[in-house]
């Protein structure tokens, strides 16, 4: 066969051309549009209706954790009218807490006053705690709650709502480790994978924040539509062991589990 389409690599990448025009693009394998297709609400903007969107805005900083963005990130930008933003002090790479990967902040915080969706991750030791000491942060944080329609946060990141005074008599929960912290912030630890309070939410440990994405998906669009971005991102957990909470695990265990976190950090 003369041409490229009788090299290997060539014929995976026709293969795969096909399958994304056929509709498998919309499950998660790539965030482009086929070629010369355009986006609905281009469509709506050429005609002068462009629908509203709803902003979230992802805070990094210095050692925060990885999954604790990523995973609500995976999940939130595949809602139909979500645009999904992140922010730090400056534009630009931001170290996560193990110091050996990095995700670029779009824009830097003095550029974003308003969005409907703030998301605060969590992070290690070192991350948190600068993190709760930041009055600037703090003020950034509290200026944008004013107007947003959801405040939320994972794992540590609740700690840091707290510092900023956002939680103040109301339920709430934070990474297992963390809980007692809570209280010192004038929460209320509350169990549970995510806690709604308001239009807050916190959500428990690093993966616990895919499963208040979930929930706040169908609260910006309708429980069909975070039911299909599960589907989408193959989110069906089925892990090989049993001891993904506190509850579940012995002292020993929970010792061993933190110094592996203290020995990944930076």
């Amino acid at each position: 066969m003369s041409g490229d389409g009788g090299r290997p690599g060539s014929r995976r990448r026709t293969v795969l051309r096909s399958a994304v025009a056929g509709g498998l693009g919309a499950a998660g394998l790539t965030t482009g549009l086929a070629a010369g297709a355009r986006p609905a609400h281009a469509e709506g903007a050429r005609k002068g209706a462009e629908p509203p969107r709803t902003r979230v805005s992802i805070l990094l900083y210095d050692g925060f954790t990885a999954l604790d963005a990523v995973g609500p990130y995976e999940v939130l930008c595949r809602v139909p009218g979500v645009e999904v933003t992140t922010v730090a002090r400056e534009r630009g790479p931001v170290l996560t807490d193990t110091g050996e990967m990095s995700l670029v902040a779009a824009r830097a915080m003095r550029e974003v006053r308003r969005t409907e969706v703030l998301l605060i991750p969590g992070a290690g030791n070192r991350g948190t705690l600068a993190m709760m000491e930041d009055k600037g942060v703090h003020e950034w944080i509290r200026t944008l709650h004013r107007h947003t329609r959801w405040t939320t946060s994972v794992c540590t990141g609740s700690l840091i709502l707290g510092a900023a005074g956002l939680l103040r008599g109301l339920p709430a929960t934070t990474y297992w480790a963390s809980r007692p912290y809570l209280e010192k912030a004038g929460a209320t630890y509350t169990p549970g994978r995510f806690v709604e309070a308001g239009k807050i939410l916190t959500g428990a440990g690093v993966s616990a924040g895919m499963d208040m994405a979930l929930h706040l998906a169908s609260r910006i669009a309708d429980p069909r539509t975070a039911q299909a971005v599960q589907l989408g991102i193959e989110y069906d957990p089925d892990p090989p062991y049993d001891t993904g909470s506190p509850e579940k695990a012995d002292e020993e265990l929970e010792k061993l589990a933190l110094k592996l976190i203290d020995d990944a950090a930076r």
